[in-house]
This record gives structure tokens, sequence and C-alpha cells, in this order.
């Protein structure tokens, strides 16, 4: 059974989602880091990269959308030509682009001219002739959806039916396409009376996504602590998928809805490096700026008989927390994930499809590629949000990212250093220096204090005073005494 716990104060907006009772996915927006994804903006192209085969885009914000030639619609009656951005934009030119994944890191916004608007069981593709139907469901309704699909041909643009359309009737279907066709009027009332760049379409919040995307018949209920939201929510359902709305409650006791069900500090172990699993054995999970690597280790399990029982006991336990952690902290991008090395081909092959059946579960796109001899096994996940990484926590400004500071050792190393090549240059007989408390307790304790061999060495008088807890170890200011 699935749940959904929504809980919105002044400061931000989180959706949980449960499965079994436990955090399986976990979304937050703040009011001034709202997600941009599926957002429409008529953009000026800025600049044109014939080496990239892409393009900047002025739709704005601080920074531009990048915009690849394959996210381009070709023009009408262009199909054939060559696909070049050169052939197909223009420094200057105007058109509507949509937001495909948020800006991270030093990168803007990903941008498509492929626009589609997102329904609960349709997603209108307005600028398009193509209808589909979602891959996830079996082949008997994915025929059926198909005759659907057939019957409500729209005139203008095409569609792709959603998984969450099985076993919907046709009317449900349509009642959807109307409503997203009425939105798309709207957007193209807001273009032509618009100046590139402006925003055009804003998709909806991320608590109204959540029960668009994710609410079905398998949840048993949607909690939400915040009256006006609830109201909200449930007024869409009725619209939308009156069978539903019933499910969404009000959350009313005084503990708050996330401590009720523990996931105050859920939240916050999605934040650390090493992830326990079951057995004794754990998992570390590093971020480079290339990839994501996970490894796995057995730790303080033994086993009982045989290493290779052990290890594949392990791995196997690892393949479903790997991709809790993917979902959980939304990790996209290249991912390596370093399993325990196995002899055994057939329990390899037992890893990489316990792997697969996981991601079966993950609704974001995912291609995972088979199994190393070293244990390595490599796959992408779909980048589309910042994840909870970025959205909770900053750049460190002691060790601006790199993870590790110097260490007490090296610092007093380098504090001494500097305080000789200092006192050989000065004129002044007397230095007061201001340096770390921990680095002061080393110069000035022991029977035989370092910084009174430092004055024999160098013929100068040194006072050491202790700076606040919060400079680096190796800091150090030197004044007249």
């Amino acid at each position: 059974m699935k749940q959904l716990l929504i809980s919105r104060d002044a400061l931000e907006t989180r959706v949980a989602l449960l499965e079994e009772g436990r955090l399986a996915e976990l979304y937050l927006e703040r009011p001034g880091h709202l997600s941009l994804v599926g957002n429409i903006y008529k953009g000026r192209v800025e600049n044109v990269l014939a080496g990239m085969d892409a393009a900047f885009v002025d739709i704005g914000l601080e920074r531009n959308g990048f915009l690849y030639v394959d996210e381009v619609a070709p023009p009408d009656g262009g199909a054939g030509q060559t696909r070049k951005i050169t052939n197909l934009l223009r420094g200057g030119k105007e058109l509507l682009v949509q937001v495909t994944r948020d800006a991270m890191g030093g990168k803007g916004p990903r941008l498509t001219t492929q626009l589609g608007l997102a329904g609960r069981y349709v997603v209108y593709l307005p600028q398009a002739a193509t209808s589909g139907v979602s891959r996830r469901l079996d082949d008997p309704e994915r025929e059926r959806l198909r005759d659907i699909c057939r019957e409500l041909k729209p005139d203008r643009g095409g569609l792709i039916v959603r998984t969450a359309a099985e076993g919907v009737g046709e009317e449900a279907v349509e009642r959807d396409l109307r409503f997203l066709q009425r939105v798309w009027d709207g957007v193209e009332r807001r273009a032509l009376a618009s100046r590139a760049p402006s925003l055009v379409y804003t998709e909806v919040e991320v608590a109204m996504r959540a029960v668009r995307d994710l609410l079905g018949a398998e949840f048993g209920s949607v909690l939400v602590d915040d009256e006006k939201l609830q109201r909200r929510l449930v007024n869409y359902l009725r619209a939308a998928a009156p069978e539903l709305a019933g499910r969404v409650e009000l959350y009313e006791e005084p503990v708050s809805l996330f401590e009720r069900f523990g996931l105050e500090k859920e939240a916050q172990k999605a934040l650390v490096r090493r992830v326990e699993l079951p057995s004794g054995g754990y998992i570390v999970i590093d971020h480079t700026e290339a990839m994501t690597v996970v490894d796995v280790n057995t730790g303080r399990y033994v086993g009982r008989r045989f290493l290779e029982e052990t290890t594949l006991k392990t791995n196997l336990e690892a393949c479903r927390e790997i991709v809790r952690q993917l979902r959980l902290r939304d990790i996209g991008g290249i991912i390596v994930i370093d399993f325990i090395d196995m002899t055994a081909r057939a329990n390899r092959e037992a890893v990489l499809s316990a792997l697969e059946a996981e991601l079966a579960q993950d609704r974001t796109k995912t291609y995972v590629v088979e199994i190393s001899p070293l244990g390595l096994v490599e796959m992408t996940r779909q980048n589309v949000t910042r994840g909870l990484r970025e959205a909770m926590t900053c750049t460190c400004p002691v060790c601006h990212g790199e993870g590790r500071v110097i260490s007490e050792e090296s610092a007093l190393i380098e504090v001494e250093r500097r305080l000789r090549s200092l006192a050989l240059a000065a004129t002044l007989q007397g230095l007061r220096v201001e340096v770390h408390p921990r680095i002061a307790v080393l110069l000035l304790g022991g029977r035989s204090p370092r910084i009174r061999k430092l004055e024999v060495l160098t013929g100068h008088r040194f006072s050491v005073d202790a700076a606040g807890e919060g400079v680096p170890l190796d800091y150090l200011t030197v004044a007249p005494d």
C-alpha cells in the first residue's frame, strides 16, 4: 500500500511518497527555488554554436537556457533538412521553449521546442502530429488505449496516453484532453501578446504535480496538513479523477505530519554518505563533477559458509537500497556502482537482474549496462531536478567542496613555517599572532612549548591569541606586539 504525505508551511512544501510505510521519494519546493521544469517561455536565441550543434536562448533568467539540436522541432516542410543547428535557428529568432531540466551547478536550464502539456491521463503535444501510449502498460491495455487515441485524435497536435489511464474510460481521457487544449489556447494568446523573453505558462506546484502524477488506486490515502491546499487538491480530483477525491484527507493532529511518521530523521539520512544494509553491510554514495559513485561493502556481515554466498547476499541487498536511494535523493546523470567482486557468472547476472527489477519501480528513465568482470555496473538516470543534495545543502566554506579539510598536524606545520618566515623578515622584536584555538593549544601546551622553541630559533618574541572556532585550522594573522 502506498501513501502520500503533503506538508506545507511558510518556508517550504514537502511531498513524501511512502511505500509499505517506508519513505521512497521526497520532493521539496521553496519560494525562492521553484522548479522550472514544465514552464514554457517565449525566448530569444542569443548564440548559435555550430561546433556544439546547440544554441543558448534568453528566457529572462539569470542564465540562458541550453537548446540542443535534437530538441528543436523541424519547421513545417523541413523534415528532410540536415539536422544542423545552423539550418534551424539564427541569432535573434523568437521561439517558444519548454524547460526539461532545471539549472544545475554552473549549467543553465535545458530546453526543448517540442512542447507538451501534462494532464492526469494525457500529455497533449500541441505542435506534434504523433500519438502514443505509455510503454509501462501491458499489451492488451495499450491496444485498448490506442483505439481511444484514434477516436480522440485532435485536429491539431498529438497526444501521449499516460500510465495513469490504465482501466480508465474514453470519457475521462477526452475530458483531460479537452482541458489541456483550452490551456494551450491560453498559452498561445499570451505568447502573441508578450515580448521575448517572457514566461507564458507555469507548471503546477509540487503538491499538485504529485497528486496528478503519482496518485492511483493502489494508494491508501493522501494526508495534507494545510486546509487551503487540501481543498484545492480535492477540487482538482473531483474534476480529473472523482473516484480518488475522497482519499485526500486533512491532517489536524498537534504533532507535525512529518514527525508523526518519523520522516524528519529519514530526510536527514538522505544526505549522508553511508547507508546501512539489513545484514550489516553498507553502501557509500559519493558525488563527483562527472558522475555519482556507489560502493558496496560487506561491513559487519561475514556470512556463515562461503565468501561467494556472503558476497551475493550483500550485493542483492544493496540493489534494493541503491535504487531506493536514487529515487529518494533524486540522483541523475551517470552512476557507477561498484558491487563486491563475484566469481560465478550466474551470480553476477542475478545481481544485474535484481537491480533491473528494482529500477522497474522507478518512474524516472534509466539505462543499465551489463555488469563487468570487476563487478562494476554503469547506468544513467534522467536528470530533471536539482535533487535533495543540491536543494538542501551548500558548498562547505572551509573545504570548498573537496569533502576533506587539512589535518591539525599539517596546519601546525604550516603555521610554524609561516611564523619562521615572518619573523626572519620582521624588524620588530615582538609579534602578536592569532591562530585557530586548537593550533594555539598545540603551540603553547606541554612542558616545552613549541612557540618558545620558535622564539629561540628566530630571536623574536611571540604572543599567541586564539581566534574563533569558525576560522580554518591553518588561519594566521600577525600584528606588532
